[in-house]
């Protein structure tokens, strides 16, 4: 089984192109969203944190996320305290997610996330395609999306990773410089001829 990654920074598409794998069968795992289930009231990963930042960033069982983030990007060692607590428990997710796509005998699998590259994810697929796009243009769509400001939308895209960092680490680059048509059309491009590849169908790589 093939497993693909696919990243991207905000604005640039990527969820339409995940869309257009998902449409064609393809079982996926959503590293963001995991980050968010792990922290969802009755997971193990809350009663680690609360040992490491304190029991009060629980009320009721529910995490309050700015406390807990005050805390652990006080320091260094906070950080790390926190990614070690919360990196092998979405991994092993995916790891579970990718052990029942294989058994159910799917050639290809995706992992899907916004900061995959340089993250405790980093490796853990064959391909990884990067969506890119302009990025005024990804300005444009985070202020349609999020209801933010321009600016503060230039904040959120100047914090994450450079577009050519992502760039280089690219076995895949899928330019994002048209409209969301053209878009679904080169992802369902590239999702048919990733499948046909892991398939050993396809004679060529991407």
């Amino acid at each position: 089984m093939m497993t693909v990654g696919i990243t991207g920074r905000s604005g640039c598409g990527k969820s339409t192109v995940t869309a257009c794998f998902l449409a064609l069968g393809v079982p996926a795992a959503d590293a963001d969203q995991i980050s968010r289930e792990i922290l969802q009231p009755g997971s193990p990963v809350l009663v680690q944190l609360a040992d490491r930042f304190g029991s009060d960033i629980l009320r009721d069982g529910v995490l309050d996320r700015r406390l807990l983030a005050d805390r652990a990007f006080q320091t260094p060692e906070g950080k790390a305290a926190l990614d070690a607590i919360t990196h092998p428990a979405i991994i092993r997710r995916i790891h579970e997610a990718q052990a029942q796509a294989r058994a159910a005998g799917s050639p290809l699998f995706l992992i899907d996330g916004a900061v995959l590259v340089g993250s405790a994810l980093d490796g853990q697929w064959d391909k990884l395609v990067v969506v890119a796009a302009p990025y005024e243009t990804s300005v444009e769509r985070i202020v349609q999306r999020d209801g933010i400001s321009p600016e503060m939308a230039r904040r959120r895209l100047d914090a994450q990773l450079p577009e050519s960092q992502l760039a280089a680490r690219a076995d895949i680059l899928l330019h994002n410089d048209g409209t969301k048509e053209q878009l679904y059309r080169k992802a369902q491009a590239l999702a048919a001829r990733l499948l046909a590849e892991a398939k050993g169908g396809a004679g060529q790589t991407v």
